[in-house]
């Protein structure tokens, strides 16, 4: 009988595991499937461009990898993208909290709501590139500034979109926690922020590549390095294979955090939900 029952696990498994890698396959093989179609329009592309004598705009990707080898080896790639990531990692964390706790203010008190909601229209619609030169003018051209730009940028989209969790929040487990007298805290850790998990993982996404590009902005406008700074040295250059390949570069860099960070927590954060 145990031997029947340690068998059976043992073919559980077995499919577990087969159905599991089948699973991972099909992941792999559409991202995979569908990049290769891109590298290849992308390489027909730059050949039509090579036709008709215009090679210096579209360069194909090989030329591109080259470049970007080449950057790698002298040590320039990793600098820059290391510097753009530096300020992101500052200036990430900062709109992430901030902007999460204005949101959840104005999701719990409707007068805070009502009296605060023009101000946030008025960030959203602010432009990006406004902020980013009234903190250098009044700042100067300093790190500080840079960051606090990129912050102010996102501060708003995080907190409209916590905002619309806070609203929806369930009163019954707020009257729970209430009753057994939870307290502050314990109730935003065990009550609040489950709740609230997939509006900050959405907030979090979405910033991640807002945040980056705004990053670029800032770097291209007051920066000495950072990917940005070295995007307006192609541009100057008139270097596409250059511009292409730290764009690219930094693209492959976001993609390992969003499957590596963001995707794993993701995952943590729902596992309470049935």
């Amino acid at each position: 009988m145990a031997r029947a029952s340690m068998l059976t696990s043992s073919i559980a498994k077995d499919s577990k595991a087969s159905i599991g890698g089948r699973v991972m396959s099909n992941r792999l093989v559409w991202p995979l499937l569908s990049l290769g179609v891109l590298v290849g329009l992308w390489e027909i592309a730059a050949l039509a461009a090579d036709y008709a004598g215009r090679s210096r705009t579209l360069p194909g990707p090989g030329d591109v990898a080259s470049t970007m080898l080449r950057e790698y080896q002298s040590g320039a790639l990793t600098t820059h993208v290391m510097a753009t990531l530096g300020r992101v990692a500052i200036s990430f964390p900062i709109a992430m909290l901030i902007g999460a706790a204005i949101g959840i203010f104005l999701g719990r008190v409707k007068t805070a709501d009502r009296f605060f909601d023009s101000w946030l229209i008025f960030f959203l619609n602010l432009p990006a590139l406004v902020i980013i030169i009234l903190c250098y003018v009044w700042l100067g051209l300093t790190e500080t500034a840079a960051i606090l730009a990129v912050a102010i940028n996102k501060i708003p989209n995080v907190a409209v979109m916590v905002r619309e969790g806070a609203r929806s929040l369930s009163r019954d487990l707020s009257e729970m926690a209430s009753v057994y007298n939870f307290g502050f805290w314990k109730t935003l850790r065990h009550v609040t922020l489950p709740q609230l998990a997939p509006f900050l993982i959405a907030a979090a996404r979405g910033g991640l590549a807002i945040v980056w590009k705004i990053v670029l902005v800032v770097e291209l406008l007051g920066r000495s390095n950072g990917v940005g700074y070295q995007l307006n040295v192609g541009f100057q250059l008139f270097d596409v294979a250059m511009i292409l390949a730290y764009a690219i570069a930094f693209i492959m860099v976001v993609q390992l955090i969003e499957i590596a960070i963001l995707q794993p927590i993701e995952a943590r954060v729902n596992r309470w939900r049935r």
